[in-house]
């Protein structure tokens, strides 16, 4: 797409909006890098702005935003938020920056979306694809802005995208070779008004573009997906933990199975994957269906799954201490990951709790605490909520640092326990995001002794 000398506002001065900004300077266009705040992360990526001579401000949206031909918003912006809504006032064309980098790839993307599961996926796909012998890039929500990378992106090459809700807010021509939805539970119901169809209606809407020459890998044991979709024409294979599928995979006897019609395949064992847990389990049968469409071979996939070791901040392994197994999980940031996080384990549990609620019903994971959480440290503007809601069922206590818990649970904790952060909520109310969380949370646990 030919966007030279076009003026393009872009929303949001961190990863995927200083992407869209190099990117639309590099096309000849003339584009306008505006953020609410004035935090130092903000600062320190203007400053790279500067040395580009790309324009920027930040601490508030002058009407200098809407002197343009399009705007492109970061997936941090609400949708409620006063800026987009006078753009919605002016007529002023929105989309989200996985949008405007689709417009440059000349390559296949493969969209991975869901509740939980996102980013494991996404790096367990590209390694697999990779492995394989498929050059494969991975971006979007894990981390690296997927306009930093399209124009590497060769037409034989593939990128393995992950698409948040709010990224999906504003696509338009917004085509994936491969959509893959691992699931859909109630998440940011703060940003959808909290109504969950909204949710849903945003995850479903990245297939609407796909043709038959494309295909949708949805979770058949996920009663939020539809199987039908308004999308009639897309190929659909789906995975499941629980049932066969006629076209798609499944496990058989502790070994993934893919299937087309009447043709069966083992394709490897539960045993070479090396991460554990029935959610990544799940996550690589939605990959396995990925690498068979594109028709790599069983022993290049057994490969794949074995050498991928997982990925920073989920479920991460970080030390043992005194017969004491830590594990940070700071990517955990709504219930149902911290579900997940809980069946992984069979060892008492002491868990870090708490952050910012986003309208958390902790009722999901009451009986799973009740039977594997020794005690609860509840931590972060939540942290009363969270006492309110399980001391009477296990041992609770309100602490004023991640740090401190951290301490305490080293106390308190005996060998062949679990030490677990896994908190159920955003970080911004301690934390500049979940990375940061996290890292705070291996900094304290390697420095014990």
């Amino acid at each position: 797409m030919n966007i030279r000398d076009k003026k393009i506002s872009i929303l949001g001065a961190v990863r995927s909006g200083i992407g869209a900004a190099k990117l639309a300077a590099s096309q000849g266009a003339v584009p306008f890098v505006s953020d609410m705040s004035a935090d130092e992360n903000v600062i320190e990526n203007c400053k790279e702005l500067e040395k580009l001579n790309i324009a920027f401000e930040y601490g508030g949206h002058t009407d200098r935003v809407f002197d343009c031909d399009f705007v492109i918003t970061s997936p941090g912006v609400p949708n409620n938020s006063t800026v987009l809504q006078k753009c919605r006032e002016k007529n002023i064309k929105v989309v989200s920056e996985i949008e405007f980098a689709s417009w440059f790839c000349k390559g296949r993307i493969i969209s991975i979306t869901g509740t939980n599961g996102k980013t494991t996926t996404t790096a367990l796909c590209a390694h697999a694809l990779n492995t394989c012998g498929l050059k494969t890039y991975s971006a979007g929500n894990i981390g690296t802005a997927f306009s930093e990378v399209v124009l590497d992106v060769k037409e034989n090459e593939i990128v393995a995208l992950e698409t948040s809700s709010f990224q999906l807010d504003y696509i338009d021509k917004f085509k994936p070779m491969i959509t893959i939805i691992l699931n859909i539970t109630p998440d940011h119901l703060d940003r959808y008004e909290n109504a969950f169809k909204k949710y849903i209606d945003s995850k479903l809407g990245v297939t609407k573009n796909q043709t038959a020459e494309d295909y949708f890998i949805f979770n058949a044991d996920d009663k939020n997906t539809p199987a039908e979709i308004d999308n009639n024409l897309v190929n659909r294979y789906s995975f499941s933990l629980m049932a066969e599928q006629k076209y798609g995979a499944y496990i058989s006897e502790n070994n993934f199975v893919f299937a087309e019609d009447l043709n069966l395949e083992e394709v490897c064992s539960i045993d070479d994957l090396f991460i554990k847990g029935e959610h990544n389990i799940a996550n690589a049968l939605a990959v396995l269906i990925t690498a068979k469409i594109l028709k790599l071979s069983n022993d290049k996939i057994k490969l794949g799954f074995s050498s991928f070791k997982g990925v920073e901040h989920r479920l991460e392994f970080v030390r043992e201490l005194n017969g004491v197994k830590y594990f940070n999980d700071s990517k955990a940031t709504n219930i149902d990951s911290v579900w997940y996080a809980l069946r992984t384990f069979d060892s008492p549990i002491h868990l870090i709790l708490g952050g910012i609620d986003k309208g958390n019903d902790y009722s999901i994971i009451e009986s799973l605490v009740s039977e594997r959480v020794k005690k609860i440290y509840a931590i972060g503007t939540s942290a009363e909520k969270i006492f309110s809601y399980f001391s009477k069922k296990v041992e609770v206590e309100k602490m004023e640092s991640l740090e401190a818990a951290i301490e305490k649970a080293k106390i308190e904790a005996v060998q062949n326990e679990i030490v677990l952060l896994s908190p159920a909520c955003a970080s911004f109310d301690m934390f500049k995001n979940y990375e940061h969380r996290g890292n705070v949370f291996k900094e304290k646990v390697n420095s014990l002794n």
